[in-house]
C-alpha cells in the first residue's frame, strides 16, 4: 500500500467536509449552534487510541458499518454527559441522568445523522456512493467496548490512519469525537486512485514513525540529563493536517520554546514548546535562583535556548543516523508568545511551499512535577517523501544517536 501528499490531501478534505455537513445537521436538528473544531488525520498505534479511552469515564457511541467506495466501521463518540444533554435538547421529558429505551434512540439518531454528514461529505469529495448500515448504539469506558470487534481496529503496535474530527456547540459544553476505520484493502485501492506520484510505502511511514520516537525518547533523556528533573515520553502521534489548523492546536496560552530550521534530507523545522509554568520550572532546575531571579532575564532565556539545542541534536542526529544523510539544523531562536502566535513564523515560511504537513507531535512529561514539552517536527513534504522511500526499516533499532552532553550539577 502506498501513499502520498495529494492522496492525503484529499482524504484531509474528505474529512473537513464530513465534518462541516455533520456539524449543519446537528445544528438543523438541536437548534444548537455549532462550529467545526479540529480535524486531522491521525496515524495512531493502537496502544495509543485505547489511552486516549483509559480516563474511567462513561462514553457513548454510535457506529456504522461502511460498504462501497469506502469499506469499514464509521464511529461518533459522546462522553455520556454531552450525549444526555443533547438528548435534552430532543425530547423535554428526557430526566439527563439515565438512558431509556426512548433516550437512546433519540441518542442513535442524533449520531447517525453526524454518521451520515461526514459520510456524505466523503462521498462528495470520491463523487462516488458509500452505503451504511443500520447504526448500533455503543456504551461503555474503555475502547474495547467500542473496538474491540472491530477487525479493521488496529493491535498495540500497529499503525492505523484514523479519521478525527471534533465538533463544537457553541456556549455549551457538548462535543464529540468522529473515528474511521478503514479496511486496509479497501485504502490501499483508494490511494491508488488518487496518488498522482509514486508515493510512500506504508511500511516506510510506520518505519518513520518508530524512527521519530526514538527521537522523541532521546529528548526525554536529554532533558533528564540537563534539569535533573526525572522526563518521559507520554503520548507519540504522526498527524496530516493542513499548515492553517496547527495554531488551531496550540494551547491559547503564553508559551516559551525554541524553534529550529533544519537543512538536509529532509528538511524542515522542529519546535519545542513549554507552558510558561514549565519553564520556570526548567530555568529553576538549571540555573541558581540567587543568580536568575527573572525567569526569562539573560540566563533564563539562555537555559532554555541550551535545553532546546541539545534536545534538536539528539532528535535529529537520530533521524540523521537512520537515514543514512546529514541534517543540520539552525541557531536556536527562542519564543516567548501566547498561542498560535508562537508558531505562525513557521507556518507562514512553510506555507510558500505546500498546503499540508507531517507533525510528530510528541508531548514530554514530568513525574511529579510541572514539566510538559510539545515538540513538534514539521519536515517538508517533497524531502519526507525522498527520504522515505531510501529509507533502511531494519537500521531503525540498531542506528544510535549521537548528541553528546554534560550532566549539569544541581545541587
Amino acid at each position: 500500500m502506498k501513499l502520498d501528499v495529494n492522496a492525503l490531501g484529499t482524504f484531509y478534505r474528505m474529512a473537513r467536509e464530513g465534518a462541516g455537513l455533520a456539524a449543519g445537521r446537528l445544528t438543523h436538528m438541536t437548534d444548537v449552534e455549532t462550529q467545526v473544531g479540529v480535524t486531522k488525520l491521525n496515524f495512531m498505534r493502537g496502544r495509543e487510541i485505547r489511552r486516549d479511552f483509559d480516563d474511567s469515564s462513561e462514553k457513548v457511541g454510535i457506529r456504522v458499518k461502511l460498504t462501497g467506495a469506502i469499506e469499514g466501521y464509521s464511529v461518533v463518540i459522546f462522553e455520556r454527559e454531552n450525549a444526555l444533554r443533547l438528548v435534552e435538547t430532543l425530547l423535554s421529558e428526557a430526566d439527563g441522568e439515565e438512558f431509556d429505551e426512548m433516550t437512546r434512540s433519540a441518542a442513535t439518531e442524533v449520531g447517525h445523522i453526524m454518521n451520515s454528514g461526514f459520510i456524505d461529505g466523503w462521498a462528495d469529495v470520491l463523487e462516488a456512493v458509500i452505503d451504511v448500515s443500520t447504526p448500533e448504539f455503543v456504551e461503555g469506558q474503555s475502547a474495547d467496548a467500542f473496538f474491540g470487534d472491530i477487525a479493521e481496529a488496529p493491535d498495540d503496535d500497529d499503525l492505523a490512519l484514523l479519521f478525527q474530527s471534533r465538533i463544537e456547540t457553541v456556549g455549551t459544553e457538548v462535543g464529540f469525537s468522529h473515528y474511521l476505520f478503514p479496511k486496509r484493502e479497501s485504502m490501499s485501492q483508494l490511494l491508488d486512485q488518487l496518488r498522482t506520484s509514486d508515493g510512500i510505502e506504508y511500511d516506510k511511514l510506520d518505519g518513520f514513525d518508530r524512527m521519530a520516537e526514538r527521537g522523541a525518547e532521546e529528548v526525554a533523556k536529554t532533558a533528564t540529563t540537563l534539569t535533573g528533573i526525572d522526563t518521559s515520553v507520554e503520548i507519540r502521534r504522526l498527524n496530516f493536517v493542513s499548515l492553517e489548523a496547527i495554531p488551531e492546536q496550540v494551547a491559547d496560552e503564553t508559551l516559551v520554546g525554541v524553534a529550529f530550521e533544519f537543512d538536509g534530507m529532509p528538511s524542515g523545522y522542529l519546535l519545542f514548546l513549554f507552558d510558561e509554568e514549565s519553564a520556570h520550572e526548567i530555568v529553576d532546575a538549571m540555573v541558581p535562583a540567587e543568580i536568575e531571579e527573572d525567569g526569562f532575564g539573560e540566563m533564563g532565556t539562555s537555559a532554555i535556548t541550551e535545553l532546546g539545542n541539545i534536545m534538536a541534536s539528539g532528535f535529529l542526529d537520530g533521524w540523521a543516523n537512520v537515514l543514512d544523510t546529514t541534517i543540520d539544523h539552525s541557531t536556536p531562536e527562542f519564543i516567548h508568545d501566547i498561542g498560535a502566535a508562537a508558531v505562525d513564523p513557521v507556518i507562514i515560511q512553510l506555507g510558500e511551499n505546500q498546503d499540508f504537513a507531517f507533525v510528530f507531535d510528541t508531548v514530554v512529561v514530568a513525574d511529579g512535577r510541572e514539566f510538559d514539552c510539545e515538540v513538534y517536527a514539521i519536515p517538508d513534504e517533497d524531502d519526507l517523501e525522498r527520504a522515505l522511500n531510501d529509507l533502511d526499516v531494519d537500521r531503525i533499532e540498531e542506528a544510535p544517536t549521537t548528541a553528546e552532553f554534560q550532566e549539569v550539577d544541581n545541587a
